[in-house]
């Protein structure tokens, strides 16, 4: 039998070890994840671990630490697939991100596992934890934090709707009354919404501004004639 030939007890226990290590420390990560019910949770992650463990091992008992190398490398972009499934995007919201980046790390611990690293794996395990708990209650108070809006960078957009008779003169107006107000415009659209009725839509440079002076702005463009509505918006730079 070709096990009988090349079984050899102490790379055999060395592989164990690294499988055991693997195991362990991949439930460790695994359990902070199933407890908070996240997508990639207990069973996902020792997986992760376990399997880049095996194949770093396979690599470097066959080939040695050149092939190793070259594997951790295929590990490393493979698991990114794991990670795509677990990432969904709800409307503006992307969740999951920090599931596959849990993922991504659950591989490192593996590959370390995989070429006998057990205390740099072990480590890594406890920088892992320490980002997914300790650091949670610092996002939370981040977030609580309430968001300054003249501070803010984000692309604001300033519309009216009016006649079509008016519309030659609201979009002018409405160009000199934001400039008047130091906000320069980027862009304007029309775009017709009826028989008789336009949308104009000015597009203001990228910049921070005051509410309370956009406001302002809207609220006298909508006291002209052949006007029946005014309205701003912003959306947030990443």
């Amino acid at each position: 039998m070709k096990f009988v030939e090349t079984f050899e007890f102490y790379p055999f226990l060395n592989t164990a070890v690294s499988f055991v290590a693997a195991f362990i420390l991949g439930t460790l990560i695994g359990a902070e994840r199933q407890y908070r019910q996240r997508t990639a949770g207990l069973r996902t992650n020792v997986l992760v671990a376990v399997g880049a463990t095996a194949f770093v091992d396979l690599a470097q008992r066959i080939s040695g630490t050149s092939d190793a190398v070259r594997v951790i490398s295929y590990v490393v972009s493979g698991i990114g697939f794991l990670g795509a499934g677990v990432i969904m995007k709800e409307g503006m919201n992307v969740r999951g991100l920090n599931t596959a980046a849990t993922l991504w790390c659950s591989a490192a611990v593996g590959c370390c596992a995989g070429t006998s690293m057990i205390a740099e794996a072990a480590l890594l395990t406890v920088f892992v934890l320490a980002g997914n708990t300790l650091l949670r209650p610092l996002v939370n108070l981040i977030n609580r934090i309430p968001i300054n809006d003249r501070t803010m960078e984000a692309t604001y957009e300033v519309s009216i709707i009016s006649n079509k008779e008016a519309m030659p003169q609201m979009r002018d107006l409405l160009v000199e009354r934001l400039e008047h107000a130091n906000y320069p415009v980027g862009d304007v659209e029309v775009t017709e919404r009826g028989d008789d009725t336009v949308e104009i839509v000015a597009t203001l440079v990228s910049t921070a501004v005051d509410p309370h002076e956009i406001e302002a702005v809207t609220t006298f463009l909508e006291k002209q004639a052949g006007v029946s509505n005014a309205t701003w918006d912003g959306s947030t730079k990443d």
